[in-house]
Formats: structure tokens, sequence, C-alpha cells
């Protein structure tokens, strides 16, 4: 015991291995794993061995400071954190150097935004080494904010590229880890920023987007939304803020507003002179029978206006599976859309990708047996098609009239040449890029590229990979 030493309840200590001469720790004998704060963490291959690369703010309510780190992986696990959450963390071996003694322990990357140290101490890291004093702090020596600042400069950050900011829900989605990793590839720094944690500063002379643990998002060159349709109004809000303060979105809130309405969005590309399938719209009418007529009678599509992913769609088959399930969308006095059925497309539809005004990629979709959704979400299939110039023309002008730069439109091959369906700003990649085989996450930072570097310095792009 006497070989130990005594740390207090906090303390100032260094990680050399990670070039953070300087961090604040809580020290905690009741957690057992350490854990230090790190975002834009992104698992990757060097000479066959598992690595991964992550970013620190090392200095609380600071972010302008910033250091970059890779790391080995020694383990990937799922840890409960302080607040009983359990999620899966990625873990390090990485030197602590504590006064002047120093030796290697593990470490969860997590973000620790909303917490009050960047890096906590587990018991772990503390056995046989150390012994904990609850009453004291900094007992290896006490630093004033600016002297911990001093240890890094200003800008620590080495990243030449652009700062993009993926606004979205889930982290771990396919989609969302292709476009950060794409963006690293190419040399900028991508930051996952979870909708529900950002907030929002309106004032004429300050206008701020503020993220958990009160770090300000000023600086971003770019945001990508990507917003599921549940948080439809507070991400587009959030996507306003950004476009308000100057940042570029790759979808604007208006498109995306604007795509979210089904009935709008299919207005908007009749008024553009693109065909649909004809269409009906009502408010659980009374008129059932006019209502199926006017889309030439069954079989027939009906759709809840609110449905997402295939939810709320259902296919009658003759009038009188018609007329019972808009009588009972009558009872939930729902909005509905009545859709006349396309039965040559045999179950089949074309999502055309198209970014930045071209289409980039195409696969052909075809429902699973029994089903008439030609939708990879309900177990449909993907495979490469080559589309005809009037699809491509198509696909291109719906993106257009939409407003969106980036855009998975579907349509439908019939008698009376190809037809649209919906237009979806946020397109998953997983489908698209397994069936083609091409990088559309790339193509998608490329069109950041084309759009914002030009109104920066030149070094933005210098440290590009190609």
């Amino acid at each position: 015991m006497n070989n130990k030493m005594v740390a207090g309840s906090e303390e100032w200590v260094s990680l050399p291995d990670l070039a953070l001469p300087m961090i604040k720790v809580r020290v905690d004998s009741g957690a057992k794993t350490s854990a230090l704060h790190a975002v834009n963490i992104l698992p990757f291959q060097r000479n066959g061995e598992a690595w991964v690369s992550f970013d620190v703010y090392p200095l609380q309510f600071d972010g302008k400071k910033v250091v970059h780190c890779e790391a080995p992986v020694a383990d990937r696990r799922t840890i409960k954190s302080t607040s009983g959450n359990r999620d899966s963390r990625y873990v390090i071996k990485t030197k602590l150097k504590i006064g002047e003694e120093s030796w290697e322990i593990e470490v969860s990357l997590t973000n620790r935004d909303s917490m009050g140290y960047r890096m906590l101490l587990g018991r772990e890291a503390m056995r046989g080494k150390m012994l904990v004093d609850p009453d004291s702090s900094f007992l290896f020596g006490a630093f004033a904010k600016d002297e911990a600042e001093s240890f890094y400069k200003k800008g620590t950050q080495d990243v030449q590229g652009l700062r993009i900011g993926l606004l979205a829900s889930n982290p771990d989605l396919y989609s969302n880890q292709r476009i950060i990793e794409a963006g690293e590839q190419l040399g900028h720094q991508v930051e996952f920023l979870d909708i529900k944690q950002c907030y929002i500063k309106l004032d004429a002379k300050t206008p701020e987007v503020h993220y958990r643990g009160g770090r300000i998002l000023n600086n971003l060159h770019a945001v990508i939304p990507r917003i599921r349709p549940s948080m439809t109004y507070y991400g587009c809000a959030l996507t306003r803020q950004f476009e308000s303060m100057g940042v570029y979105a790759l979808n604007t809130s208006n498109a995306i507003t604007h795509s979210r309405d089904k009935l709008y969005s299919l207005q908007l590309m009749l008024n553009n002179g693109l065909d649909i399938p004809i269409t009906g719209f009502a408010n659980s009418p009374l008129d059932t029978n006019d209502l199926i007529k006017m889309v030439g009678g069954s079989p027939l599509i009906v759709k809840l206006l609110e449905g997402t992913q295939g939810k709320g769609v259902v296919l009658a088959e003759t009038k009188k599976a018609a007329e019972s399930v808009i009588n009972a969308f009558k009872s939930l006095n729902a909005n509905i859309l009545v859709q006349e059925f396309i039965k040559e497309a045999n179950g089949k539809d074309l999502r055309c990708f198209v970014i930045n005004g071209k289409v980039v990629a195409a696969m052909q979709r075809e429902a699973p047996p029994g089903e008439f959704r030609a939708n990879i979400h309900l177990g449909g299939t993907g495979s490469v098609v080559k589309i005809t110039k009037e699809e491509r023309k198509l696909a291109i002008q719906a993106a257009k009239a939409m407003g969106l730069e980036v855009a998975g439109v579907d349509l439908i091959r019939s008698s009376k040449g190809p037809l649209l369906l919906e237009v979806n700003s946020s397109p998953g990649l997983e489908g698209i890029e397994g069936a083609t085989g091409k990088d559309i996450a790339i193509e998608m930072i490329k069109s950041i590229e084309n759009n914002v570097a030009k109104k920066f310095s030149k070094r933005i792009l210098r440290n590009r990979i190609s």
C-alpha cells in the first residue's frame, strides 16, 4: 500500500501517446472502465489490423481546440454508463501519465459532451497503482483555465479540409457511417451531430447553434441533413438556422419540407409537367365509389398521407376490398391518397440516385413473393439496371423541381411510359451501393466540395486523399 500514489477525486493527467499533454479527469473508483471524450469515431484497417481514428476536444466548453488521434483497437465492448445506458464502445490501450508516474491503461471511446469531465479514470486503471482520497483535488498540481489552454495551440485541429456536420439521429446507420468515412477519405472533418442534442440561439447579431455540453457549432462549412420523418419539423428548423448563418446545406430545409409532404410533392411534380400515376386525395370521403372510379377502379393503392417506408400502404385488388380499406381509414379520420395500380410493373420499380443534377446510380427494386411493394426495407431485392434517357431525364427533373441536391427518385415503368412515385430527401445508401457497386457517399462529399470549397482558401483541399 505504501508504494501506491494517492490521487484526489479530480486530477490533471497526460496521455502522451495520443498527443494530449493536459486533460482533466474525474477519478472514480465506482466506475470499472476508464472513458475518454471522443467524436468522429471511425474504424479502419492498417496493415491488416483494426484501428480507430477519433477527435478529442480536450478542454471542457472549448469547441476550437481539437486533437485528431489514431490507435489500434484493443476491444469493442458493451459498457454501462453512469446514467444507466448501455452502448457499444471501442476500447484502446494508451499510456497514462500522472505526476512522475506513467503506465498503460485501457480507455473506452465515447461522447462525453454532456459530462463535467473530458475523461473518467476507472478502477481498472488504478489497480495496483493508486488510492483515492475523495476529499481532495489536484494533488499533483492545479491549473487555471488559461494555463491548461497554453498546452494546446489555438486551432490545434490538424484538419485542412472542410468542417462538415452530419445532422442525423443514428450514428450506427450504414448510410451515416459511409458518409463520415467518405468525408475522412477526401480529407475533411465530418462530425455526427445528433439532431435532438442541438439547440438554437435566435439573435439578430449573434445567431448560434449549440451542441450538448454547450459547444457552439458556428464554424461549420456545410451540413448534411439526414432527417428521419418523425424529426422533420425540428430537423428542418435546425437546418434553416445553419442556412441563415451562411452554412451550406446539402439539401435545404425548404426542399426537405416539400419532399416530406406527399400531396404537395405530387402537386409540385404535376405543376412542372412531370407524370405520376392517377391519384385521388381525400379526408375519409363519403363518396367512396366516386373516389375509386376517379383513379380507374380496382385494383388500386390506398396510402395514408403520413406513412413512410411502405407503412400505411395497402393494395386493394377488388372494388369491395377498396371500399373496405377506405371505410377503415374513415374511422381514423385520416388523410388518404388513392392511386392507380400499375399492374404491368409486376412488383418492380426504379430507384435513381440524383446528386447535383446527375443520376449517379440506378437500381431496380423487386418485391418479395406475395408483396406488391418493391421496397428493400420490406424484404425486396435490388439489382443494377440500365435506365432509359427518358427515365434519366424524369429523375433529374423531379429532383430539380423539389429543389434537392441529393435525392432518391422512385419511378415505375408503365404502358404510358415512366411515372414518378416519390422523391426522397434522405435516401439510404446501403441498398444502392450494394446493388451497383458505386461509391455514392464519395459523390455526396464531392458535391459539397463543388458547392462550398471554391469559397475558401485552396488549402482546404490540399491534403485530400484521392
